[in-house]
């Protein structure tokens, strides 16, 4: 039998799926202007018909201009875009199977695991049968980074799987890998000192069209992944109780999303260096214009993600004139404020 308030409510909650819909929309498209503007930005000048006509048409540009495109900029635009949708929707995951709201890629500890292991791979100059030079700091932070994720998952399941524990074992990681990598830079000489603190200040200049394909690769699978799950996670936002009464099994789900969140934060950050506060803010950005129905705030997020670190990106290369400034040194100087009034926007509303 209808009730006489069921039309009303199925009108409230159309209109509400419609807005969220129109959310999303609007962040797919500052993401496009942000990744063009991206493009133009640099110490060469670019006029924007210039580089729209060689995306489509690359032999309209000479050779200087067809090397900073296809080379320079277009590999280190789409890589912002897909670094910080990773981290973006390893962040909303986080913070929604931890129910913390400062949970991110770096509450485990993963990305100082993955500095650890580059500053190993450079500091000893260690070489990896099979991979060439190129890639062998990034994979050493991969492998670090995800042995930080394996090491939590049995003492996890040891001591319980509660967030308390989950969280309190990351703090435990991201301590004792930033000693070592202190006592590292302690033990290291001066040019292997710079390209430590170099590759811990996070940047994009070390972008290759093979390391894109692998982050792209990864963030695909997983975000299919993550959205086949969004009901359940949606469920657990109100509580744990709750979501054992309709029949999720709530430690299996958190264990399956942090392995998601993992693997998304181990692969970026490997290529990237240290990147934090996009993982942090992403969330909260999407979740303030979309709520908690994760069927729109998991994409949202990874939309989120993408578009700060594309900013990011342009400010990298426009605070100082003719100086690319590390990326993640922009994330850190702006994080805190753009964090803070989030937080204050949520109390107001």
């Amino acid at each position: 039998m209808t009730t006489p308030a069921a039309p009303a409510l199925a009108r409230r909650y159309s209109h509400l799926i419609r807005f969220r819909i129109l959310c999303l929309a609007l962040l797919a498209m500052a993401v496009v202007a942000s990744f063009l503007f991206d493009l133009t930005t640099g110490p060469s000048l670019f006029p924007l018909e210039a580089l729209l006509g060689g995306l489509f048409a690359p032999s309209s540009l000479d050779v200087s201009q067809s090397v900073i495109l296809w080379n320079v900029r277009l590999p280190q635009a789409v890589m912002a875009l897909l670094v910080g949708g990773s981290l973006g929707l390893a962040g909303a995951e986080m913070q929604t199977v931890l129910n913390n709201p400062l949970a991110s890629p770096f509450t485990l500890g993963v990305s100082a695991a993955a500095t650890l292991g580059a500053a190993m791979a450079i500091a000893f100059s260690i070489e990896l049968s099979g991979i060439s030079a190129t890639y062998t700091v990034p994979s050493l932070a991969f492998v670090f980074a995800a042995a930080a994720m394996l090491l939590i998952q049995p003492l996890v399941r040891s001591y319980g799987a509660s967030t308390d524990t989950v969280v309190l074992f990351g703090i435990a990681i991201l301590f004792t890998c930033e000693a070592l990598v202190w006592l590292i830079q302690f033990l290291a000489d001066a040019d292997q000192l710079q390209q430590i603190v170099f590759w811990s200040m996070g940047s994009l200049t070390r972008t290759t069209w093979d390391k894109i394909a692998v982050v792209a690769v990864v963030l695909v699978v997983v975000l299919p992944w993550s959205m086949r799950q969004a009901w359940s996670l949606t469920t657990l936002r109100a509580g744990e109780d709750q979501a054992r009464s309709v029949g999720i099994p709530v430690e299996r789900l958190r264990m399956l999303s942090l392995l998601r969140a993992s693997m998304l934060a181990a692969v970026a950050v490997s290529f990237v260096g240290t990147i934090g506060f996009v993982g942090l803010i992403g969330p909260h950005v999407a979740r303030l214009a979309l709520g908690e129905d994760h069927r729109f705030y998991l994409p949202g997020s990874a939309l989120a993600g993408a578009f700060i670190l594309s900013l990011a990106s342009i400010a990298s290369k426009s605070i100082i004139p003719g100086l690319v400034v590390p990326i993640g040194i922009v994330t850190a100087l702006t994080g805190i404020p753009v964090f803070l009034a989030l937080v204050l926007a949520r109390r107001r509303g």
